[in-house]
């Protein structure tokens, strides 16, 4: 039994979230501090837009822009780095129907740091770069890490909108759902109910390994501000 969708699905599950890790904290520090109003709301719209469109229609999208005449995808070809039926087209796809919940989870976590913490590091001479690496994050990373934890199982899970980039080409963009897929659609029922074991499997080990490496991050976090 050929195994590349397992190590493709990791692979494109891991560079997916954390792609969508950064922009999405970023993101997240922003808007829970900006004043509401129409501006606000309508950029939290289209953040979690690739969440609420079909997965198709966002494949559908980003055809547009990284396809070989697209916006994007048209220079990218001109420099000899394709996107469309390709690995990174297939990471692209998965990081982008991951961020939303990596962008909301962290935002909800942010939102609930009581704001007289922050405030009472300013007053000691803290920056703001200092502020949330050392005060805002540590507080917050349990909900953080619940944002890694549901971006990675959702870009894991990715099928629509990575068929529509990447394909399924077989060792090189196949991942576990789309080789779920194709099984059941061969009559390889067999096979499709592996590879479904195995993705639970790999889902739940997921799951657990990053629970425990936050265990072990708050634990961290909390001696140094002790210290």
């Amino acid at each position: 039994m050929d195994l590349s969708p397992l190590f493709i699905s990791l692979q494109t599950a891991t560079a997916a979230t954390a792609v969508a890790f950064f922009p999405g904290i970023l993101a997240a520090r922003w808007l829970a501090h900006t004043p509401g109003g129409k501006i606000k709301s309508l950029v939290d719209g289209l953040l979690i837009m690739p969440m609420l469109l079909p997965p198709t229609v966002v494949g559908f999208l980003l055809l547009l822009v990284f396809g070989s005449r697209g916006l994007l995808g048209r220079v990218l070809t001109e420099w000899g780095i394709p996107v469309v039926f390709t690995w990174y087209g297939a990471a692209i796809a998965a990081a982008v129907v991951a961020f939303p919940l990596m962008y909301r989870t962290a935002r909800g976590a942010f939102e609930q740091v009581d704001p007289d913490l922050p405030d009472a590091a300013r007053t000691m001479g803290a920056s703001e770069w200092s502020l949330f690496w050392r005060v805002i994050l540590p507080l917050s990373w349990p909900g953080v890490t619940a944002g890694i934890i549901l971006s990675f199982a959702r870009a894991l899970g990715e099928f629509g909108a990575t068929l529509m980039m990447a394909g399924n080409i077989p060792g090189k963009t196949q991942t576990m759902p789309i080789a779920i897929y194709f099984a059941v659609e061969g009559g390889k029922r067999d096979v499709a109910l592996v590879w479904t074991l195995l993705m639970i499997a790999v889902s739940t080990a997921s799951v657990l390994a990053l629970n425990y490496w936050s265990y072990r991050r708050q634990n961290f976090f909390t001696h140094s501000r002790v210290g």
